[in-house]
């Protein structure tokens, strides 16, 4: 198990995935704190020679801030109306943030269908190939105002955690880190069972892993344990390891990378491609 931490000291490509949750505090505003404290990890991270693309949920969120709206709309199109206003609010807080340490960031939306099909998902492979070999930093969402969940057009990736995993996948990433609302894997939920006990390191889902998994999720958000789980499977089909940790104090990112026991680390056991 240490063994497997350690080996997270060389990950050079690493994606990291910020949760509504994490973005927000409860009453719904943008929390620049943790905003301004992943600036400074992910732009420290890259002046040490490492690669990062950041995948962030957080348009609705900010989109419902910026119209005084306490209530997620329940229609499509308002929906995707919120996100069109809350990205702008959210790229223009990003910009603002990485700026003040130097790092230049670009903006990626895409839809499932994009990255599914060979000749676009070939050029997105190709663009952010180019913005990290120039030192930019990819910051990846859905296209929220026109990514739908219809009869057979299927655009919607489904939530923000399978589109880390797909990017990680995309871009062949060392490392998938998910800062949620949680600080890991549990035996039980956390919240409602005093017992529960954090797991350090999972290296197969099995259906008694898949069994321990909750409904988690906030007002805001969309992603839950077993979203994760399944990001966890698609990782290991690809020999990649994702760690789940809380993501309001960023600068945990920098004890992963030294090894420490932060979270839960995903990675396939030796030998092991077989999931359940």
């Amino acid at each position: 198990m240490n063994n497997s931490r350690q080996e997270l000291k060389n990950a050079k490509r690493i994606v990291i995935k910020i949760g509504t949750s994490s973005l927000l505090h409860e009453n719904g505003l943008l929390n620049l704190r943790t905003i301004d404290q992943l600036a400074f990890v992910l732009s420290t991270l890259m002046n040490e020679g490492k690669e990062i693309v950041l995948v962030s949920s957080g348009a609705i969120g900010a989109g419902l801030q910026k119209l005084n709206l306490t209530k997620r709309p329940t229609s499509i199109p308002e929906q995707q109306a919120i996100a069109a206003i809350g990205q702008i609010v959210l790229m223009n807080t990003y910009s603002s943030r990485f700026s003040s340490y130097g790092q230049d960031i670009a903006q990626v939306l895409l839809t499932r269908d994009v990255v599914e099909y060979p000749t676009s998902r070939l050029n997105v492979v190709n663009a952010m190939e180019e913005l990290l070999q120039r030192g930019i930093i990819p910051i990846i969402n859905e296209n929220d105002t026109v990514s739908v969940d219809e009869l057979e057009h299927e655009t919607k990736f489904g939530d923000n955690d399978k589109l880390s995993a797909i990017v990680s996948i995309l871009v062949e990433a060392d490392l998938l880190i998910m800062l949620s609302d949680i600080d890991g894997f549990y035996s039980a939920n956390p919240k409602l069972d005093d017992s529960a006990v954090l797991i350090s390191e999972v290296n197969e889902i099995t259906q008694s892993i898949e069994n321990l998994a909750g409904e988690a999720g906030s007002r805001f958000g969309t992603g839950g344990m077993h979203s994760k789980l399944e990001c966890a499977k698609q990782l290991f089909e690809h020999n990649q390891a994702m760690v789940l940790t809380r993501g309001k104090h960023p600068k945990t990112i920098f004890d992963i990378l030294k090894g420490q026991a932060v979270g839960t680390l995903f990675i396939q056991a030796e030998g092991g491609n077989e999931n359940e």
